[in-house]
């Protein structure tokens, strides 16, 4: 097996077990398994661009983001929008589509800030005030990978 496939291999495993701690586990301090409650797509059907942006990607930088507006996805039902504005550097602006069971434990309300952080399977969106992730951004091929497939024996 070649290097980046064992790594992605692992990493895959070390995130999919993850996803199984209950949320009370807070002893392991890794990204994936703070992450394990967190709700996760993949970047493709969660983040576009908006209209007032002049980028033209999916391309998100790390950081802060005020929610600037919620409201219902088109065409994805039990999904919300957030529209999500830089507070730093250029006024960069994007929706994020995210599952409405991501805001199980806590709803994220118009005017709170949102912490994007890039890791090696995608990005990771947490409150900004608890740094507790609410939803994974999966970059496609990762998507791919942790889908459910059937098994026959």
């Amino acid at each position: 097996m070649t290097a980046p496939l064992l790594s992605r291999t692992l990493c895959l495993a070390v995130f999919a077990a993850a996803c199984a701690i209950p949320a009370q586990a807070e002893s392991f301090a890794s990204s994936a398994s703070s992450a394990g409650s967190a709700s996760s797509a993949s970047i493709s059907d969660s983040i576009s661009d908006s209209s007032t942006s002049s980028s033209g990607d999916n391309k998100v930088a790390a950081g802060d983001y005020r929610v600037i507006d919620i409201a219902q996805a088109p065409n994805k039902k039990d999904t919300i929008r957030l529209t999500l504005r830089a507070e730093a550097g250029q006024a960069r602006t994007f929706f994020l589509d995210v599952p409405n069971r991501a805001m199980d434990q806590r709803q994220v309300n118009a005017g709170e800030v949102v912490r994007v952080s890039e890791r090696v399977y995608g990005y990771e969106f947490a409150h900004a005030d608890t740094q507790r992730p609410f939803f994974l951004a999966l970059q496609d091929a990762w998507h791919n990978d942790l889908a459910s497939r059937k098994v026959t024996i």
